[in-house]
């Protein structure tokens, strides 16, 4: 048996007539008709039957045939895949979380790249769930999820169920991030009650799926919100607490780079204890190419940068 055969059997399947298949296979129906018969003898059982209106596949040929055209769409997706990679034409794609520091190594990844050559890339900035999704059904390179430490066997057994591996990157406190306008700029650090007064920004789409929808609506930081603001990407984000200096948010630390240029500053909150990881996620069958290898140094050594002007 060969992919050959399997393509014939295919071609048989799809015409109802051997003539047909042989014609559109550029074979002579002899051919052809020797072909499936040593493919049904290696099988040891007829994929075809004849009826008055052409060949049609048996119980078994059926089955057989449900199986072949699988095979042959892997084989056919294989095929495009290092197509496109051997034509010197640069792949990546990733989902990542709304983290200002991943962003910013995603920038300095792309301009150490051979800007000469074609490139085809993907990011999204989205939730864990998504994340894990673009890795096991879009065909993602990479993924970065990112939960509370408390959720962290949920997260973990959702990946062993799909066979992805994992590491992880960075264990941090989330920072109150805020305009340097805002009333509480100028205190070092911040208390709950003290923030508690102003409208909180939120990504509207974090969640962990066992989790009921009222633990979902609470503060990433510190439980039930009274104001706030729900968004979807971190371009509305920086708007608002540039443009509104009474709005805060709690974030991963950021960059010193994205803080002067949106004039923002972060401050650490008493009580703000919960901790929260930046978790690198790939195929348990996946082997790491150049990019990928060179992405994540770049994520590695921005977040030694930040931890090291945050956590001095």
């Amino acid at each position: 048996m060969n992919l050959m055969h399997l393509k014939y059997a295919v071609e048989v399947e799809k015409t109802g007539s051997i003539t047909q298949a042989a014609d559109n296979l550029y074979m002579g129906q002899p051919n052809l008709r020797k072909a499936i018969k040593e493919l049904e003898g290696t099988l040891g059982t007829p994929i075809f039957r004849r009826t008055s209106k052409g060949v049609i596949p048996t119980p078994r040929g059926q089955e057989f045939l449900n199986y072949a055209k699988r095979i042959l769409a892997q084989v056919e997706e294989m095929e495009s895949l290092y197509k496109v990679q051997n034509d010197g034409r640069l792949t990546f794609s990733i989902s990542i979380p709304r983290a200002s520091y991943i962003s910013h190594a995603y920038t300095c990844f792309i301009n150490a790249l051979d800007t000469d050559k074609e490139m085809d890339f993907t990011v999204r900035e989205t939730n864990s769930m998504s994340a894990i999704h673009n890795l096991v059904q879009e065909g993602d390179n990479l993924g970065v999820i990112r939960y509370q430490a408390e959720h962290e066997k949920y997260f973990l057994d959702t990946l062993a169920d799909k066979g992805i591996k994992h590491e992880q990157i960075w264990e941090f406190e989330y920072l109150a991030l805020m305009s340097d306008r805002h009333p509480l700029a100028r205190v070092d650090t911040l208390r709950h009650e003290e923030l508690a007064r102003y409208t909180e920004i939120v990504h509207g789409d974090l969640f962990v799926p066992s989790l009921p929808f009222s633990e979902v609506k609470k503060s990433p930081a510190a439980g039930p919100v009274k104001k706030c603001i729900h968004i979807y990407e971190r371009g509305s984000q920086f708007d608002l607490l540039c443009q509104v200096p009474t709005t805060y948010m709690w974030v991963s630390p950021l960059p010193e780079e994205t803080l002067n240029r949106y004039h923002l500053v972060q401050r650490a909150c008493v009580g703000a204890t919960a901790k929260h990881k930046d978790v690198l996620i790939y195929r348990g069958d996946y082997t790491f190419k150049d990019l990928d290898l060179a992405f994540i140094a770049q994520v590695k050594a921005a977040r030694d940068k930040v931890a090291a002007g945050v956590y001095r």
